[in-house]
Order: structure tokens, then sequence, then C-alpha cells
């Protein structure tokens, strides 16, 4: 699924720091359930996935830390921005997370919150931190294939 962008779908957020701190391994759509007024503030393009993380509770997955303020013109009074909120997907694709999380000690990273066909989805990858070193080897990886890139370019 992340490999393909149909036409219909409008990216809200991406977690641009989610690739530098993890390796990425498998990623899935979820669902994700929403109040109204949370729906409201996503499609204006106001959330941010800075600090998020799925965690498993039981047979469910739960997303962590996503902040979605308060819709302008919703009720303020009974929002809250932090709370945590449930990711739909199939009872199949809960058992292979929940094996992989327990066996291979991955982490659930959300890396892009979209809406398709009206719907709001959440991209979930597993993923496993990086070490300070390997940061660094992949920065200095992928500046020399822009080094690369450019020397190319002036050879046309």
């Amino acid at each position: 699924m992340a490999g393909r962008k149909a036409e219909d779908e409008k990216t809200v957020a991406t977690n641009r720091k989610a690739r530098h701190d993890y390796e990425l391994f498998d990623r899935f759509e979820c669902g994700v359930v929403l109040t109204g007024d949370e729906v409201k503030s996503l499609r204006a393009g106001q959330v941010s996935l800075a600090d998020c993380y799925g965690r498993l509770r039981g047979t469910e997955i739960w997303l962590e830390g996503m902040h979605v303020p308060a819709y302008e013109q919703g009720d303020k009074r009974t929002h809250q921005p932090l709370r945590p909120r449930k990711l739909l997907l199939h009872r199949r694709q809960i058992a292979s997370i929940a094996s992989q999380v327990a066996e291979k000690g991955l982490s659930l990273v959300p890396t892009r919150v979209y809406f398709t066909h009206g719907m709001a989805k959440v991209e979930l990858a597993l993923a496993r931190g990086k070490r300070r070193y390997e940061k660094r080897q992949s920065i200095a990886k992928r500046e020399a294939q822009r080094e690369i890139e450019r020397a190319a370019g002036r050879r046309r």
C-alpha cells in the first residue's frame, strides 16, 4: 500500500522523523476511530504525529500521543487533544503485528495520516530503533548518493 498512491488520497500529516529514528519494515493501512470534531480538524490539516506511537492492548491496537487540536467551530470544553484512539485492523493483521512486536522487539510507529475515499486512515509501520552510529551511516549514505546524482547531472 505504501508504494502506490491513489489520486484520491490526501495526505494530512507525515512523520518525517520516523525514517531518521527508525528502520521501517512492514506498513499497514489502519482506520482510526475519531469524533466528528476531530475529523474536521484533520481535514483542516491540524494534526501532529510527533511523539506518537502504537500500543497493543489485548487484542486491539491503540494510537497514543497523536495531537489533534480542537476544531475552531466545535465544542472546545469536551475536546481531549491527546486521547488514545483505537485503530481498526483485521484480526489476522493484529495477530501478525502482535507476534512480531513480541518476538522481534519491534515498535509501532505511525508514518502518515491521510484521507482516502473520504475516510481518515493512519499508515502504521513496524520499526526498530536506530542507534546513533546507524543514523550517522544513513546520513552519510544519503549524502554520497546525492553527490553521485549531482555529478551525473553535470556530465549530461
